[in-house]
């Protein structure tokens, strides 16, 4: 007999769509009814949403408790981070009522690092096939499914190892953070209380990690909230929504923001046909 599972209220604080398909996660799956299938730290949750519930299929208090309450980030006051973010700039006030459901995952460090090394100059369905076959191949059974390789497991590697991923020049970056997390040249436990600066600098001593790919691990791996990635949408958004502004004014949520700019970014091009032109706030 399977537990029913542990539901938890809807809020605008806490939205699945909005939190899985930002950017920040590769093994989340929508399935034919909505509902989503995913893998994270080692275990496999079943999430299916309704008007009214979240409900985690067949997780138990204790499972939740340990893993999904903080991996979901459950304790964390977004509505109150929007708040102070609304003060800092109206077009990030009007960013954040977009997707207020949005959430940072509280993923593993290790797995977001070369997930984010992987998605240099990639798009999300090829990120995706080759972080389900860097499992497959080098990962643990968890059944109908596989965990996510250790820096241990693939230390050892060779590139023609990883010719199956089909990942081109990064399996060469996938391999140096591998050698580098297992020697413990970086220590990913330690970035989480080193200045953010250092930190960065650190993860840069991995071949193939720069500032994008540090700010990423950063922010999506170790919670490290004032870390704000720049790809090619959020240096056009920030050129074009905040001219006279830095990630810095966005002070400690600084990574929250970013994610509320890169989504109303990415779901708005009109706000960029003509970027000379004053940005209208609705």
């Amino acid at each position: 007999m399977t537990n029913a599972g542990i539901e938890l209220p809807v809020t605008k604080d806490f939205d699945l769509a909005q939190t899985l398909n930002c950017g920040q996660c590769f093994r989340w799956n929508t399935q034919p009814d909505g509902s989503y299938l995913g893998i994270a730290l080692g275990h496999v949750l079943h999430i299916i949403e309704t008007d009214r519930t979240v409900l985690l299929a067949d997780c138990t208090e204790q499972e939740f408790r340990q893993i999904w309450c903080d991996y979901f980030d459950c304790n964390f006051d977004y509505g109150q981070v929007r708040d102070t973010l609304a003060h800092c700039d109206p077009v990030l006030a009007q960013a954040a009522r977009f997707a207020p459901g949005m959430r940072i995952l509280r993923q593993d460090p290790w797995e977001t690092l070369v997930s984010f090394i992987i998605s240099q100059n990639n798009n999300i369905p090829r990120i995706t096939g080759i972080v389900d076959r860097l499992c497959n191949l080098f990962g643990e059974s968890l059944g109908e499914f596989s965990s996510f390789p250790t820096a241990e497991r693939l230390a050892n590697l060779t590139e023609n190892d990883l010719a199956p991923l089909r990942s081109g020049f990064r399996a060469k970056y996938i391999l140096s953070a591998a050698q580098h997390v297992a020697s413990g040249n970086v220590e990913l436990a330690a970035l989480r209380t080193m200045s953010i600066d250092e930190a960065r600098q650190k993860l840069m001593t991995i071949h193939g990690v720069g500032p994008k790919v540090a700010e990423c691990a950063l922010l999506y791996g170790l919670h490290r909230l004032e870390a704000f990635p720049m790809d090619v949408w959020m240096k056009r958004a920030m050129a074009t929504l905040f001219p006279n502004k830095t990630p810095t004014d966005f002070g400690e949520y600084a990574g929250i923001a970013q994610q509320y700019i890169f989504h109303y970014s990415r779901n708005n091009p009109q706000l960029f046909e003509n970027s000379k032109q004053t940005v209208a706030i609705k």
